[in-house]
């Protein structure tokens, strides 16, 4: 596996939380999966935010290391390098070290970038981090908080009455595993244990009889996705929905192409990301070239940017809004959508001189940005 991040988190001057993100190639990843390795536990995951996973590109990986473990972590390390440095040792010296094991990290998400956008799912330790409990019990604002999010996503997604089952499932699971936890924290007295477990098991009961109250409050609003139907319908847009996914495929008729173009909605983030897939695609031998076009176009961008993939030559551009905790504006999805296109026509010129050798980026930014002026 290629480790990609490796982060700690703080609280005065004591680690409390260390994260790795690695990526691994499908069949690795097949593995990891059926073998629930990294307690990648199926009764744990929240449901896939878009299509299933390809087999490619790369699947990457974020992982929390067992709390019970950073006391001796912080031993030998107060920094993230300082942490990567002890872990090679470790490797090398003590390959069977409990830090080591697969079973001492607990995944938190797992996601694959394609040519939609993102696909992937985040598990209960996302929002229930084992982190949360320390010796002296654990935080029930954080506990509740963090089982009625993880509520939310299945219900947005499956319905109250699949979430039912899963989340029972998950409860049971969780529970389990928290007791572990509890009892392998040595600094934590019987009295404590007893009272973490009695809060845990209180707040999970409390869970279960609220799933329907929870399915009423996701479903009473329109959703993102159906908002965002009804303004391509408004704006007299023809579309296919992607079935399985919360996508929308469109085509956009400019005055220099035409190209595909892709409405994806992440529901329980309440995201919208919009993209124009170029219609040229770039050889291996220019993207390099290319990518030099696009880091001069990106520059001084407002709104959206470009991207290009070094792997199989894509461009597209990108434009996204979060409109969590603020108010849903139509003339917000026009502005993004419209100058998503509109910004693609006006470059698509400067991309096809540069592929086809006839510019430098330098020179073809300069002819664009002039027309602009």
């Amino acid at each position: 596996m290629r480790a990609v991040n490796l982060a700690l988190t703080k609280q005065v001057d004591k680690i409390s939380e260390c994260r790795l993100s690695f990526q691994v190639n499908p069949e690795l990843y097949k593995r990891i999966d059926t073998e629930t390795l990294f307690n990648l536990k199926p009764e744990i995951r929240s449901p896939l935010s878009s299509e299933a996973f390809q087999t490619s590109p790369d699947i990457q990986i974020e992982v929390s290391l067992d709390p019970t473990l950073l006391p001796q972590l912080a031993k030998h390390a107060t920094d993230a390098n300082q942490v990567a440095t002890y872990l090679q040792h470790l490797s090398r010296e003590q390959p069977k070290h409990p830090i080591l094991s697969i079973y001492s990290w607990y995944t938190l998400q797992v996601k694959q970038e394609q040519e939609t956008g993102e696909t992937g799912y985040r598990t209960l330790w996302a929002y229930l981090k084992p982190s949360f409990i320390t010796q002296d019990g654990i935080d029930n604002e954080k506990l509740n908080e963090a089982m009625n999010n993880f509520a939310k996503e299945w219900v947005d997604t499956n319905g109250s009455e699949a979430s039912q089952s899963v989340i029972s499932e998950a409860i049971e699971e969780m529970t389990k595993t928290f007791e572990e936890l509890t009892n392998s924290i040595s600094e934590m007295t019987e009295e404590v244990v007893s009272e973490t477990i009695e809060e845990m098991s209180q707040a999970f009961a409390e869970l279960t009889d609220s799933i329907s109250d929870i399915a009423e409050e996701v479903t009473s609003a329109e959703s993102l996705f159906e908002t965002i139907i009804n303004f391509f319908k408004e704006q007299d847009w023809q579309f296919q929905p992607i079935q399985g996914q919360q996508t929308l495929r469109l085509a956009f008729q400019g005055k220099n192409g035409k190209w595909d173009c892709y409405a994806r909605v992440r529901e329980h983030q309440q995201q919208f990301v919009f993209y124009s897939i170029c219609p040229v695609k770039v050889t291996k031998a220019k993207r390099r070239t290319l990518g030099e076009f696009i880091a001069r176009a990106n520059y001084g961008m407002i709104i959206g940017n470009f991207e290009l993939s070094f792997d199989d030559g894509e461009i597209r551009y990108k434009t996204s809004i979060d409109i969590q905790d603020s108010l849903l504006s139509l003339e917000a999805f026009k502005q993004l959508v419209y100058t998503n296109v509109l910004t693609v026509d006006k470059y698509l010129p400067g991309i096809i001189s540069v592929v086809s050798g006839e510019m430098s980026p330098a020179e073809a930014i300069a002819q664009i940005e002039s027309a602009l002026r």
